[in-house]
């Protein structure tokens, strides 16, 4: 099959099932459909879509995304994380669930796929790692915390999500209980409960199915939403109409973009973080490039659906490998189970209480809030635990705008890398008793031989670290007019830039003035063709070139004179 083939249609290369491990994929994929129904109507919810919506970005896209992408067992569909960032990014700009909020979130689904999709086909993957760890912990922390908050009023009962408001319900609630409020608290916490036990206990059930229909049955049986319960309410049967959606004016578009970027950052992110994870069966390996590809395309057909912005779900993704699912196969039999639900069971569904579905969402998050990673984080590297307290901080004070808690962490790594990067280790060599180079501050060692300065930068050599090492050289001429010898070891050395060949340049011509050699061991090859193009390597000359450390000490002791 030719190359170009296998780039555009990358699921040719999925090896050919047996009746075996069609068997494994379809109790592994029906598995997880049966967890995908109720997931994706209470991820809808969570991004203030109509209930029916989930179902939609949980059927074509999840076929679009595993077609496309790399990874045979990432699925892809709604999940909490890019739910939310929805959701924050058009409250500002819409009612939930209206008409011109489902607009926007199409719109929104469509640039973000369109951005995830361009950066995979001209293979600028390497992007998404500009987002570093320490961000990600931050905001993910903080985003769960708020999914949490956010699904407390609907999981307790209560009418608003304004603090005040909501804890002035619940006094009322406790002092005058009906009957109504009786049954959510009991859908809720019994939810949360039942959930509890059964990934305690047994784990290979789909216990959120099973919460569902106990839920349902229940409410329907006892009249809840008669009671004045809030249920799901109808859901239309049918399949989505894929359609182009109705245009926004500039400044909407303009509100968007900006969303539309960090849910592509924050979505792959999280997507790759499952797909390094789970192993290919097919012996693939993953790619980014391609992942790119194939979620960008599952949003664009998300958006084109009708729906939402889609991501990879990392506790789908582990449950499809869990219960034993062989190929991207599993993926295709969970999304027939989508299709069944929508045009034969949606009925059903409608009984379902929203509190059951708050339950469903608050209890995944809650494995999300991981307050032991800012401590590894400090105690790995103190810069990247403020980077990620500060992005949690900052995403809480943030909301709705939750960009602005990325934003903040990424500027913040960026001026403490730039900062790393404007302090290297610089130091000073001398000669150890067995032969070799070390710092000789810290060791109390004597210089290589009379008269010689031997130095190593920990950094490449660039506008940021030239002018650096510069001035430590001048310093050292200026406290010691005996030096004859400048030896800079430059095997850490891995680039220089046009500023640090002049730099260097310019300090051989000084120091050739004062009849002082410039010595350089291990250089390597892509630093030499720099100093080969100015002409700096054949100014210093063989003599002045060492292929390692133990090489110039041998030259240098043998033929630097003692000064008297």
């Amino acid at each position: 099959m030719k190359p170009w083939i296998r780039r555009l249609l990358p699921f040719t290369q999925w090896p050919r099932p047996s009746a075996q491990s069609l068997r494994k994929d379809a109790f592994a994929g029906i598995t997880v459909g049966l967890v995908l129904i109720p997931q994706a109507i209470a991820y809808a919810t969570l991004a203030g879509m109509p209930p029916v919506t989930g179902l939609y970005a949980a059927l074509l896209p999840s076929i679009v995304g595993i077609l496309w992408g790399s990874s045979a067992l990432l699925a892809v569909g709604p999940v909490a994380l890019t739910s939310l960032l929805t959701y924050a990014a058009l409250h500002p700009l819409a009612e939930p669930e209206s008409g011109q909020w489902v607009v926007l979130a199409i719109w929104l689904a469509l640039y973000a796929g369109l951005i995830q999709f361009l950066l995979g086909a001209f293979r600028l993957g390497v992007i998404a790692n500009f987002i570093s760890n320490a961000v990600i912990t931050g905001f993910i922390n903080a985003a769960a915390l708020i999914i949490l908050l956010s699904q407390v009023p609907a999981l307790l009962g209560l009418e608003s999500q304004d603090f005040s408001t909501a804890l002035a319900g619940l006094q009322r609630h406790l002092a005058d209980a009906d009957a109504a409020w009786l049954w959510t608290l009991a859908f809720g916490l019994g939810s949360i409960a039942l959930l509890w036990l059964q990934k305690r206990f047994a784990p290979r059930l789909p216990g959120v199915l099973v919460v569902c229909v106990v839920g349902i049955a229940i409410s329907a049986l006892f009249g809840y939403q008669a009671l004045g319960g809030n249920v799901v309410g109808l859901i239309p049967a049918g399949l989505p109409t894929p359609q182009w959606p109705p245009s926004l004016t500039l400044e909407q578009h303009r509100a968007l973009l900006p969303a539309a970027v960090i849910i592509t950052l924050i979505s792959f992110t999280e997507a790759m973080a499952s797909a390094r994870t789970l192993p290919n069966p097919d012996g693939r390996l993953w790619n980014q490039n391609q992942e790119l590809v194939g979620q960008g395309l599952a949003k664009i057909t998300s958006g084109l659906s009708g729906a939402f912005p889609v991501s990879g779900s990392f506790s789908r993704s582990a449950l499809n490998l869990y219960v034993g699912a062989t190929s991207g196969w599993s993926a295709l039999f969970a999304a027939l189970c989508t299709l069944v639900c929508l045009l034969f069971f949606t009925g059903y569904l409608q009984h379902l209480p929203r509190a059951v579905l708050a339950a469903i969402i608050i209890v995944p998050v809650l494995n999300l809030i991981q307050p032991k990673a800012f401590l590894h984080l400090f105690r790995t590297s103190r810069d990247d635990g403020v980077v990620a307290v500060a992005t949690f901080i900052a995403t809480l004070i943030a909301v709705p705008y939750l960009h602005w808690g990325v934003l903040t962490g990424f500027l913040l790594a960026m001026v403490f890398f730039l900062y790393r990067r404007a302090h290297p280790r610089l130091i000073e060599l001398g000669l150890d008793p067995a032969g070799t180079l070390r710092d000789r501050t810290l060791n109390g060692l004597p210089p290589i031989a009379p008269g010689v300065l031997s130095l190593r930068l920990d950094a490449s050599l660039t506008y940021i670290t030239a002018p650096l090492m510069d001035r430590f050289i001048r310093e050292r001429l200026q406290k010691e007019t005996d030096l004859r010898v400048i030896l800079i070891c430059a095997s850490a050395v891995n680039d220089m830039d046009a500023t640090g060949a002049d730099t260097l340049s310019q300090l051989h011509q000084d120091l050739q003035r004062r009849g002082i050699r410039l010595a350089l061991s291990g250089v390597k090859k892509q630093v030499r063709d720099r100093l080969a193009h100015i002409g700096l390597l054949q100014r210093l000359g063989d003599d002045n070139l060492f292929v390692n450390n133990r090489e110039a000490i041998v030259a240098l002791t043998a033929k630097t004179p003692v000064q008297d």
